[in-house]
């Protein structure tokens, strides 16, 4: 295990798998595309092992070598299909409530995501979370993870040195990021990638569920147990 981050100021959360289950509703817009498309099929689980990276990264994973134009017309299938609302994505259970307690108790919070901006800003409407975070990146303005520009700019923006930073993540992709960004990695198994592909990252913690990060902060004396509610901890 890693050396803990000293007097962590800044939490930045991946969103899909980490803080919302949409899963599903992804692999659901990847694979419509696809058969509009007409392309070779792809399995859930080579779907599902694209979910972290920027869209034109994930499509050239599972289609590599493609022509100029062929991203660009994916990209339109998909986006037509994520916001068509066939599919309904919720967050997981205690994603709220931890995002409300550790904001309250000090911590800067941002979001660093493969979603592009303008699929974050629904779902950070449509949850009421986005007063929660003061600095976001998506993958359309940025380099996509597992590059770590997207931290760096984070880092950059809100003026805090990477060794008062967390990075929380279900994915390899959101662990390389953090590490590469000198930034402490959290991991969480109940994400995209299994535990053992995460551990091979070296990550500070594995959580089972989103709750325990608050535990994990109190027990590390990064957090003030004093300001932790009963009823969140009861979650």
């Amino acid at each position: 295990m890693k050396n803990l981050p000293s007097a962590v100021q800044l939490i930045v959360f991946d969103w899909d798998g980490t803080l919302m289950d949409s899963e599903t509703q992804i692999v659901h817009a990847l694979q419509a595309s696809i058969q509009d498309m007409a392309l070779e099929e792809r399995s859930i689980d080579e779907c599902r092992n694209i979910i972290g990276l920027g869209l034109h990264e994930a499509i050239e994973t599972l289609y590599p070598g493609r022509e100029e134009d062929f991203a660009a017309r994916f990209v339109e299938r998909y986006r037509h299909h994520w916001f068509s609302d066939t599919q309904h994505s919720d967050l997981f259970p205690g994603s709220r409530e931890t995002l409300t307690l550790l904001k309250d108790a000090g911590f800067m919070l941002g979001v660093a995501t493969g979603k592009g901006r303008i699929g974050l800003d629904r779902v950070l409407a449509d949850t009421g979370l986005g007063n929660l975070f003061s600095v976001t990146r998506c993958s359309d303005e940025t380099r996509s993870k597992p590059h770590p520009q997207m931290l760096n700019e984070i880092l950059q923006e809100t003026g805090i040195e990477a060794r008062h930073a967390l990075m929380v993540g279900d994915t390899e992709y959101d662990l390389k990021m953090a590490n590469e960004a000198g930034i402490g990695p959290v991991a969480v198994n109940y994400g995209v990638h299994a535990p053992e592909r995460l551990l091979q990252h070296n990550p500070l913690v594995c959580l089972d569920t989103i709750t325990e990060l608050v535990d994990w902060l109190a027990e590390q004396q990064l957090l003030d147990p004093g300001c932790i509610k009963q009823e969140i901890l009861a979650l």
